[in-house]
């Protein structure tokens, strides 16, 4: 498995990156561009953004011990939820084991009414309840989660190599020029990663946290003290790194306050940004927009010819490899296996666009070659590694799939931009004209024998009723016969190809 820092390496000796900011009121984007390609994008509204991380100095205003909690006031319409368990000390040889029932974690222990106190939110508030808090504060960088609190150093558990944690605890170690380090928790994604990337996350965390310290002390009344970082400035932390040559930002406003957090929490990365200004759009000057607009379609044409189907559902995606109007120049093997390397780094670049997680299924075309087998393989790895989510896959079945997982980070963009169709409730298809035309014809059949009435009127889109008309109207004629009523039509332009209504005249 590539570790996280040797795919970092490769990135920087071979590709070039530029990240594009598009900065609106309502809202903000964020697109990495790749040797003139898009490759990724983040967008972030600020109806959706809601206040999970925010810390906020609080004021305890009612202590309940029946609840083992309290309310808090921290500016908000509503009082926050504070829980007993979120403001005792972190499990340490002081409190282990504690019977959250005992007379140890009695609320009244450990807070007050009146009683100042930093929380921070775990959880929006929703309809009449507020906001869910905890005593423990938190700050996360892209590798490392700063707990102030902490006794000790923490490691992902889903780092599962005992010399890997071994080596982080020494790295950390080093970093923090420390004994006994303290305070951190090691995320998944810092798996293979070096002493110098660690240090770079502790310096920034030190540095916010220094900062969440220094506006509490000048806080007075319950009110925020620190918001958790916006897309832009997570961009700055998470994604400046030493392949990007150039960050563009349109909004003056953003550029200005990106470059105080820069020269605050990210050095070096001040040089690196430049404020946008042309009458084009900086989205339409890069095709970004274009490259988004294909994104969320199912077919994604490769330039010999072939295509790809991406097809995402709840349980995985299915990626279908065809050759389509390429026929190659040599014979079918040598076809087949172009299509699928030249399918390769377009899947690559897809699962980032598109920000596909967890299963994903990948139907290369059946290669009877061995060695063009092996040869598509190690282009998906090579592929892979330009990926920062972490990714695993395995061999070609016997059936030609692939199976792979990439660590889900977020709604995939399909998912953040689109809702199911309200035409055919997300199953991507509709009923012919046809098969509806039968449909009412046999709903018809079954009025006619439950009620009694003069005859039918059949209310349905402006499609239905002129295949009933034309087409169909020789069954529509048998059907009077039968029931020996008269059968109106009515076309409603509002109605979808599946909507009809059958009234009684």
């Amino acid at each position: 498995m590539t570790s996280v820092q040797e795919k970092e390496d490769t990135m920087s000796n071979t590709t070039k990156a530029e990240i594009l900011m598009n900065i609106e009121p309502h809202e903000k984007r964020v697109a990495i561009i790749e040797n003139g390609v898009l490759q990724e994008v983040h967008i972030e509204r600020e109806n959706q953004r809601g206040i999970v991380g925010n810390i906020y100095k609080g004021k305890i205003i009612r202590v309940l011990p029946g609840m083992q909690a309290a309310f808090v006031d921290i500016g908000l319409e509503r009082s926050g939820f504070l829980h007993v368990s979120d403001v005792m000390p972190i499990a340490s040889d002081e409190n282990a084991g504690i019977d959250l029932n005992s007379k140890e974690a009695d609320v009244r222990k450990w807070l007050r009414e009146g009683q100042s106190i930093l929380v921070q939110v775990l959880k929006d508030p929703l309809g009449t309840k507020g906001a869910r808090l905890s005593a423990h504060l938190s700050l996360a960088s892209r590798y490392l989660v700063h707990m102030p609190d902490l006794d000790h150093i923490g490691i992902s558990l889903r780092i599962e190599s005992e010399q890997e944690r071994d080596r982080l605890q020494s790295v950390m170690k080093e970093a923090l020029s420390q004994e006994h380090p303290r305070g951190f928790i090691i995320r998944t994604v810092a798996e293979g990663l070096s002493a110098e990337a660690l240090r770079k996350d502790i310096i920034f965390l030190q540095n916010l946290w220094q900062d969440v310290v220094d506006s509490s002390s000048t806080v007075t009344k319950p009110g925020v003290v620190y918001q958790d970082l916006s897309l832009a400035t997570r961009t700055l932390r998470d994604l400046a790194n030493d392949r990007v040559e150039k960050i563009r930002v349109d909004n003056l406003d953003l550029y200005s306050e990106l470059c105080r957090f820069s020269d605050k929490f990210v050095p070096g990365v001040r040089e690196k940004l430049e404020c946008y200004h042309s009458n084009v759009p900086i989205f339409d000057m890069y095709a970004v927009e274009d490259a988004l607009a294909k994104a969320i379609e199912r077919k994604v044409p490769l330039k010999s010819g072939g295509y790809i189907i991406i097809d995402q559902t709840e349980a995985m995606t299915t990626i279908d490899v065809n050759t389509g109007a390429y026929v190659g120049m040599v014979n079918l093997e040598e076809t087949i296996f172009k299509t699928n390397l030249e399918a390769v780094y377009v899947i690559a670049r897809q699962l980032r666009l598109r920000n596909l997680g967890g299963i994903i299924i990948i139907d290369f075309i059946d290669m009877s070659d061995e060695e063009h087998k092996e040869l598509v393989l190690e282009a998906l790895g090579k592929a892979l590694e330009q990926d920062y989510a972490r990714t695993t896959f395995s061999g070609l079945s016997e059936l030609g799939l692939v199976e792979m997982t990439r660590k889900r980070t977020q709604e995939s963009l399909v998912q953040f931009l689109c809702e199911p169709c309200s035409m055919c409730q997300g199953k991507g298809k509709i009923k012919t004209v046809q098969t509806v035309c039968y449909e009412i014809f046999r709903e018809i059949k079954r009025e006619s024998k439950a009620y009694q009435s003069s005859g039918f009127i059949v209310v349905a889109s402006s499609q239905v009723v002129d295949a009933l008309q034309n087409d169909e109207s020789f069954g529509l004629g048998e059907l009077e016969i039968i029931i020996q009523k008269p059968i109106k039509l009515q076309a409603e332009m509002s109605y979808a190809q599946e909507m009809y209504d059958i009234v009684l005249m």
